[in-house]
């Protein structure tokens, strides 16, 4: 088994990180230039394996379209290959193909899609046919699952006939990123009527503007440095995480507000973010919903600092990678602390921990998770640690572990 053991941070640290770039901006680019007809100028373009992966399928002409492991790309390219008319089928990883696609290819069934199951109704591979012509013009969807959905719906609906009316209904998951597809399909030319108190988003026919985009780096990556300056025991810890903007379209920029509240002060640059060290408060509630992919890190620094905690809005951590509660509450129990359901499917409890750092060795496992290898990769502030199968990083962060080394000592033990 491949494992990288970091080392106990022994001294203070004033760093410089570049950020890899945002892929949830990524992506959203590669698919609105698409249907710009690939002539916009896409710039800082995510190095993550999942856009990676965009990029190659796009480019592609294979009659099989394999995600590997990338949910959002799976997503947005099944919307695209039916907007397109393209003849594909769309498969991925054993775990991809657990994954729920039913909500979204409904819609598109109903908009006038042709797609087919190849295994089991509402999950992966998918056969799509395309759309002879629009039956309608207004789909129904649930807005607390994934707003990828929706985001895939917007995104293609410009592009159709009689344009697309999305009606949503239940509690509104993660509107950040409805709102950053939006802005991006309007730097492509592209307006859209959005009523969140009646939950309708219109969007008429018209055609998209190519145009020159600049990606920002990734605030979901920024998260695990936050985690690192608020682990470290040394006062005068410093980081400037570059590529960063204050007024960011992405959801996980609210790791500011949260680290705020758990010891780290963020001071904007002209060239992004500087993190320092200040006293944490001694519990922290914060509603998950429309930042779901930062829960690990924060539960995490939360045990480790001994904050107790109350998450709410993680229903969907259960559908991701991996069944990310489960994977968390096995891991944080390594080190004394716990994620409790205390409401179903809706409150839970983090209970800070009682281990002594130091006193044993902690082994991570990563679950094929990239955001459970970085979480738990903070804890080399207080203690040594061992991350199981560290190369699952490449899907969102490629450079981790090289601007980790900035700060801890790693070694690859040869296996």
């Amino acid at each position: 088994m491949e494992k990288v053991i970091l080392y106990k941070n022994s001294q203070v640290f004033d760093v410089k990180i570049q950020l890899a770039s945002s892929k949830s901006e990524s992506n959203r680019a590669l698919i609105i230039n698409a249907l710009s007809g690939f002539k916009g100028d896409l710039q800082n373009l995510s190095s993550a394996r999942d856009t990676q992966t965009m990029i190659r399928l796009l480019q592609s002409t294979d009659a099989v379209a394999d995600v590997i492991d990338a949910g959002t790309t799976m997503r947005f390219l099944t919307a695209y290959f039916t907007a397109t008319n393209q003849a594909k089928t769309m498969t991925g990883t054993p775990r991809m193909c657990e994954r729920p696609i039913g909500i979204l290819v409904e819609a598109l069934k109903t908009i006038g899609a042709e797609i087919d199951y190849q295994k089991q109704e509402g999950y992966p591979p998918l056969q799509i046919h395309g759309i002879g012509e629009q039956k309608s013009n207004e789909v129904t969807i649930r807005g607390d699952v994934s707003s990828q959905y929706i985001s895939a719906l917007l995104m293609i609906a410009p592009t159709l006939p009689q344009g697309l009316t999305i009606h949503l209904t239940g509690e509104l998951g993660s509107i950040p990123y409805i709102k950053m597809t939006l802005a991006q399909m309007q730097a492509f030319g592209v307006e859209a009527e959005a009523n969140w108190e009646e939950k309708v988003i219109k969007v008429a026919p018209q055609s998209y503007a190519p145009t020159s985009y600049q990606v920002e780096s990734d605030w979901s990556g920024a998260s695990y440095w936050y985690s690192i300056v608020a682990l470290s025991t040394f006062e005068d810890t410093k980081v400037e995480l570059f590529g960063l903007k204050e007024n960011s379209l992405q959801g996980d920029s609210a790791i500011v507000e949260i680290m705020s509240q758990l010891g780290v002060k963020s001071t904007f640059t002209k060239d992004g973010v500087l993190l320092t060290k200040v006293p944490a408060q001694n519990s922290l509630t914060w509603d998950f919903t429309n930042c779901p992919d930062l829960a690990q890190t924060v539960a995490v620094t939360c045990v480790a600092k001994g904050i107790e905690a109350t998450f709410t809005g993680i229903e969907s951590l259960k559908i991701k990678e991996t069944d990310r509660i489960l994977a968390l509450q096995n891991e944080l129990a390594k080190f004394g602390g716990s994620l409790t359901e205390v409401v179903t499917n809706t409150e839970y409890k983090v209970s800070g921990s009682g281990f002594a750092f130091g006193s044993a060795d902690i082994s991570i496992a990563t679950y094929d998770d990239h955001r459970m290898a970085m979480a738990f990769a903070p804890l080399a502030m207080l203690t040594d640690v061992t991350i199981e199968e560290p190369h699952v990083v490449v899907k969102s962060y490629p450079s981790f572990w090289d601007d980790l080394k900035k700060v801890v000592s790693i070694e690859q033990p040869t296996v």
